[in-house]
């Protein structure tokens, strides 16, 4: 706005394992550091109840000049690093026990608005090459324990190379360990993105561990078109997913926190649907004093 293949199981493995995973979950995440150099971890509320997870925004294989332009896999941070940096991360993770950090790669732009991040690769082996290697230090470097993917342009609608470099990458981090958990960011639309996601999906979804989709992606929502949309996205599109529910500060797209988001959440709660709440974003969540991150997250501790 967020190797080597594996043989994919059974169909009809496939179909008890949708059956069986959706379920509620305490899990509350949110993105931080895009668009702000003074929000603090220490500032979000933690409720001890819930598992938390903080997004760094965003990683991107892209230069960090003036002029950025693709990197192959090459990941950079463009995060707000003066107060997300390792000691800051090791310090609030010591602190609370519930909490994990993550870093979310791509994202919508790169150092404005009028640079869009595209997923650019050279090749599939190259970019996977590129990939391991310069997210391993990274995360390494941060003690990060996982890793979100949120490209949402692309040069071409080749579904492949996209599904086989997310795919690879995600296997290979997870077989050595470098990571404990994944988690892609679709949207749906008329064009690339929701079909890449759901392509990536089908044949890796067995290696993605939650979908963060972007219900603020849609213009306005009331509480039962917000509902119809997360039964679609979790029966229909990722079937089987640990699917999250959410919500944007602002307020100004999808269904508004203050405006039938946790009574639509409730709902999905009753019927035992909740994969959990995610939040677009600290940054702006800090000017509203972050009461909706308090709510959200009561209302998964409940």
């Amino acid at each position: 706005m967020l190797f080597c293949s594996v043989r994919m199981a059974p169909l009809f493995v496939l179909l008890i394992i949708s059956s069986c995973s959706a379920a509620n979950s305490n899990l509350f995440r949110e993105y931080i550091g895009a668009e702000s150099d003074s929000v603090k971890l220490s500032d979000v509320p933690i409720n001890s109840k819930v598992e938390v997870h903080f997004i760094l925004a965003f990683a991107i294989d892209y230069t960090s000049d003036n002029h950025p332009s693709p990197t192959n896999g090459k990941f950079n941070v463009f995060w707000e690093t003066k107060n997300l940096g390792p000691s800051e991360i090791a310090t609030v993770k010591a602190k609370n026990s519930n909490v994990k950090v993550a870093v979310s790669l791509g994202g919508d732009s790169v150092v404005d608005d009028k640079n869009k991040v595209y997923f650019s690769p050279k090749s599939i082996n190259s970019w996977v090459h590129n990939a391991v290697s310069s997210l391993t230090s990274m995360i390494k470097q941060y003690n990060l324990d996982g890793i979100d993917i949120d490209y949402e342009h692309f040069r071409s609608h080749d579904e492949k190379t996209f599904v086989e470099c997310i795919g690879q990458l995600i296997t290979i981090l997870k077989k050595r360990r470098t990571i404990k958990f994944a988690s892609i960011a679709p949207y749906e639309d008329d064009g690339p993105v929701q079909s890449h996601y759901l392509a990536l999906w089908r044949k890796y979804g067995q290696v993605i561990d939650y979908v963060n989709f972007q219900f603020y992606a849609y213009d306005k929502l009331s509480v039962s078109q917000f509902v119809k949309h997360f039964h679609h996205q979790q029966a229909s599109s990722y079937g089987g997913s640990q699917l999250i529910a959410s919500f944007i500060s602002k307020g100004n797209l999808g269904l508004p926190p203050n405006k039938g988001f946790f009574e639509a959440c409730a709902q999905l709660k009753r019927q035992g649907k909740l994969g959990g709440i995610f939040v677009w974003c600290a940054d702006e969540s800090k000017d509203f004093g972050f009461r909706y991150e308090k709510v959200a997250q009561a209302l998964l501790a409940a």
